[in-house]
């Protein structure tokens, strides 16, 4: 069998832009080379391959190459360019500005000439369209995110993106605009949208699944789809595209039977129209990569479909594949372009060969079968790519994916083909509102019931292969069905005797949380799950603690040291997202939560794991709310753990007999600052391990290198959450050790000597 041209190339763009992403220098480089030397057939097509590998890897490493100068960090720039993405939280606006031209505000900066695509949060911004052309002075940082092992990765997700810097706008009263952005036909439908009667779960959601206007939706709206796996809902991709297309071709087919009817099969402007349908439907969107994914694939199922000169059904996979990669090489490192071409190569594998469906019985059988054997290789793929699992998705997509696809949508686009008589509009659109509010309640029910679950990290690759191989049985063709049942019973009496990783008795895994400038560190024993602080809430409303766990999870007992905002700023986000068992805190704390006082002398035992209070004394009440800090004292297995909060010297004073020795890991006080950790208080507890809970280049200084130098001195292995990210140990395992999020790249030995800027 001859082998087309179409893989070889679309391989040849993923190794590019694989290859690009990991270094062009790396040793990686060499080896892809060799790979297509080795497959290439032909003098001419191994020369294309290596064309195109070249092309997606130069690509990406442009992209690379033109990240913020670690000297820009914190520093002013001028910058001119256009808007081309905008959206509007309370009195934020999140922006992505590509820039046209950059200059340092202070001389003898580096330059930032190769700077292209920037995030900007502005507050009070004015108004913001896309195409708007700005002069401005903000304030950038490296694109860096948390660095947690698991959760969102905000980093990679820049990376993924192509933004080089994030930052603010800064001295807003001097920003000026260039040049207005022309009244295109998505602002107007936008604005057209506002003005009209509906809820505005309604107009967010027509905003989405017919303008492309995601930035509409609100973090719950996201929130809400990301735990029940039906996110794609939302996002115009193949299900919107494929059903445009689809509908504009069946129309105009059915006009060409009526005005040429002896000659309307062989009509080839039936197929074109319906084309300029996807690229426009596409267009409102703005292309964005899911859109134009979709629309790439739509073309090519109408050739296909077409019969004119058409590659079969892998071949014009393979194509699309090509096609995509090579428009956009970093997309190879999104998630969205493997889930959307697994999906289509599953379809594809599934009805290769078999009749078309007829009927309403027919299609509704189709829907079905398409849907279960979608399920197991669509949840190995977040499973994968997410770290997480909605057990309830393959139901909810069953019933979501024809009542969006199939009303929803159709009701939304028929409102805007009446939008010339608003009051008709409104006809299609309430009833389109009124399923919205059905689906929403329907959503947040399932996810009340079935939450997402967030499997452990060493777990996820042996599942991912269990779902794929059970869904593979029931994939392949030529397998007698008795060998699809016996072995669907055998994977599923596989999955019932798993035993996932369990924590025994006398031991307790402790991860300090990589959340920035401030603290919150997670402890679970065998049946017990706690956490110390909740970290930081920004000014924008962010709290990283949103980004640890997916809703519904259940903690027995959450303490806030004390009600500093670095500490306390999840408190919100906690409540509304989980489920608390107790809350302690200082006596009199007003966090919004009805707490516990965490006194002295309060101590609990459970799982052979000992708990004890150790600040604040019942008269401490005259006392700052630092020195106010609950300090927790936790044993295991003969190990033990300190965790300060932000308690400063004099409260270390008041400790040094409390405190029992040896220690183990010490979480050190007030994120390293030189009123906490003295002399006399590092010489006492000796500790074996110390840990900074601090942000990135933070403001602070945080850890002070005096203090850091006391710790060196003492024999201390030091760790900082901002160089290592997240920190996880076991306590009461011999020996112990601490497992950094981030590898310490280059630096040998257990220990880390970290020290912050002066």
């Amino acid at each position: 069998m001859r082998i087309g041209w179409a893989m070889p190339l679309a391989l040849s763009a993923l190794v590019g832009s694989v290859w690009g992403g990991w270094g062009v220098s790396s040793a990686a480089g060499p080896w892809g080379l060799l790979c297509l030397l080795a497959v290439a057939q032909a003098r001419w097509r191994g020369l294309a391959m290596l064309l195109v590998a070249g092309w997606c890897a130069l690509n990406v490493a442009v992209q690379a190459a033109g990240e913020l100068p670690d000297g820009l960090a914190r520093q002013d720039v001028a910058l001119e360019g256009r808007v081309t993405q905008v959206s509007r939280d309370r009195g934020l606006a999140k922006l992505r500005l590509a820039v046209e031209r950059c200059v340092p505000r202070a001389a003898g900066l580096p330059p930032c000439t190769r700077l292209s695509r920037v995030r900007l949060s502005w507050y009070d911004a004015p108004a913001l369209r896309v195409g708007d052309q700005w002069r401005l002075t903000a304030r950038l940082r490296p694109p860096q995110g948390f660095a947690n092992g698991y959760g969102f990765d905000y980093a990679a997700w820049l990376w993924r993106e192509g933004i080089q810097a994030t930052g603010y706008v800064r001295d807003a009263a001097s920003a000026q605009r260039l040049q207005a952005a022309p009244a295109g036909l998505r602002e107007t439908g936008l604005a057209f949208l506002e003005a009209r009667a509906l809820s505005p779960l309604g107009k967010r959601w027509l905003a989405a699944l017919t303008l492309g206007a995601g930035e509409r939706l609100t973090q719950d709206d996201w929130d809400l789809l990301n735990a029940t796996g039906t996110t794609h809902l939302m996002v115009i991709s193949g299900l919107h595209v494929g059903l445009v297309t689809s509908v504009a071709l069946w129309l105009l087919r059915f006009l060409a039977r009526v005005v040429t009817p002896g000659r309307w099969r062989l009509a080839a402007w039936p197929w074109w129209l319906a084309g300029a349908a996807a690229l426009g439907y596409a267009g409102l969107a703005g292309f964005e990569p899911p859109a134009l994914r979709a629309t790439v694939m739509a073309l090519l199922g109408l050739w296909v479909a077409s019969g004119r000169h058409a590659p079969g059904p892998w071949q014009a996979w393979w194509l699309a594949l090509l096609v995509v990669v090579t428009g956009d090489p970093l997309t190879v490192w999104q998630p969205g372009l493997w889930l959307s071409f697994l999906a289509v190569g599953v379809l594809i594998a599934a009805w290769q060969g078999r009749p078309v469906p007829r009927g309403a019985r027919g299609w509704l059988l189709a829907l079905v079968r398409s849907q279960c054997l979608l399920a197991p290789f669509m949840a190995a793929a977040v499973l994968v790519g997410f770290e997480r699992l909605s057990p309830a998705a393959p139901l909810i997509n069953l019933v979501a994916v024809p009542l969006v696809g199939s009303l929803m949508v159709p009701l939304g686009l028929a409102g805007w083909a009446l939008a010339w008589s608003p009051g008709l509009a409104m006809l299609p659109w309430r009833a389109f509102d009124a399923l919205a509010q059905l689906v929403w309640q329907g959503l947040a029910w399932m996810g009340e019931i079935v939450p997402s679950w967030l499997p452990p990290g060493e777990e996820i690759l042996p599942l991912a292969l269990l779902l794929a191989a059970w869904g593979g049985a029931w994939l392949m063709p030529g397998l007698a069905r008795s060998v699809r049942v016996w072995a669907s019973l055998s994977l599923i009496a596989l999955a019932l005797t798993w035993q996932p990783s369990t924590i025994p008795p006398g031991r307790v895994v402790v991860i300090v949380h990589d959340v920035g400038q401030g603290q919150l560190v997670e402890l679970r024993s065998a049946t017990q799950r706690m956490l110390f602080d909740t970290g930081p809430r920004y000014g924008s409303g962010f709290a990283p603690a949103a980004t640890l766990w997916p809703p519904g999870r259940r903690f027995d007992d959450v303490i806030v040291s004390h009600s500093d905002r670095d500490h306390a700023g999840g408190v919100a986000t906690l409540r509304d997202m989980h489920h608390v068992g107790r809350w302690w805190g200082p006596p009199n704390m007003a966090v919004g939560v009805a707490t516990h006082a965490c006194r002295q002398g309060v101590a609990w035992r459970r799982d052979e794991v000992s708990y004890r209070f150790l600040s604040p004394r019942s008269g401490d009440s005259a006392l700052s709310d630092n020195d106010r800090s609950c300090v927790l004292s936790v044993t295991a297995g003969g190990q033990r753990l300190l965790i300060m909060g932000d308690a400063g010297t004099t409260i270390e004073r008041r400790l040094l007999r409390d405190i029992e020795r040896p220690l183990t890991v010490l979480i050190a006080g007030h994120h390293g600052s030189r009123t906490s950790s003295s002399p006399a208080f590092v010489a006492r507890v000796h500790p074996r391990h110390v840990i900074f809970s601090a942000g990135r280049d933070n403001a602070h200084g945080h850890p002070h290198p005096e203090v850091v130098r006391r710790f060196r001195r003492a024999g201390s292995c030091l760790w900082n959450t901002a160089v290592d990210g997240a920190l996880r140990f076991t306590l009461g395992e011999s020996p112990l050790r601490m497992r950094p999020a981030r590898p310490p790249g280059g630096v040998e030995g257990p220990c880390i000597g970290v020290e912050s800027g002066d």
